[in-house]
């Protein structure tokens, strides 16, 4: 198996992370958005089920071998916003109601019920980046930013 690379950007209202679109890729994405979540002083629950909903979307239904998927978590106008983008601009996700018996299926609920907005938006082909942002309580600032 071929190295991997992990790429990350940050400032001090945004953070990326590009990542292989593996299970495990998905996985390190919800560990470094805890990480960067505590280090700007937000609660962590909420947003971290959606990084793991949409990344695992993203390598699930957005993969396309050998391209990788990206992170983004920005703070502004109050709010956090979750991007996540991968290469199958043609798979636009739409939520579904799952069966009671199936073991998945449920991920756009969860992120519907969790954020305060979500959609999706085309990118250059062939990206296109599922997003939801979470508004931030009122008169909370984040550490560091």
């Amino acid at each position: 198996m071929g190295e991997v690379t992990t790429q990350i950007w940050c400032s001090a209202h945004q953070f990326g992370v590009q990542l292989p679109a593996t299970p495990r890729g998905a996985r390190q994405a919800r560990q470094l958005a805890v990480e960067k979540l505590r280090a700007w002083g937000l609660p962590t629950d909420g947003p971290a089920l959606i990084v793991a909903e949409l990344a695992a979307n993203a390598v699930t239904h957005g993969r396309v071998p050998g391209r990788d998927f990206q992170v983004v978590l920005s703070l502004r106008g109050g709010a956090l916003r979750i991007e996540v983008v991968d290469t199958r601009r043609d798979r636009i996700p739409v939520p579904q109601e799952a069966d009671a018996d199936a073991e998945g299926g449920r991920g756009l609920a969860v992120v519907e019920a969790l954020a305060d907005r979500w959609g999706v938006e085309q990118g250059p082909p062939p990206c296109k980046a599922v997003w939801a942002e979470v508004d931030l309580p009122t008169g909370g600032s984040p550490e560091g930013s």
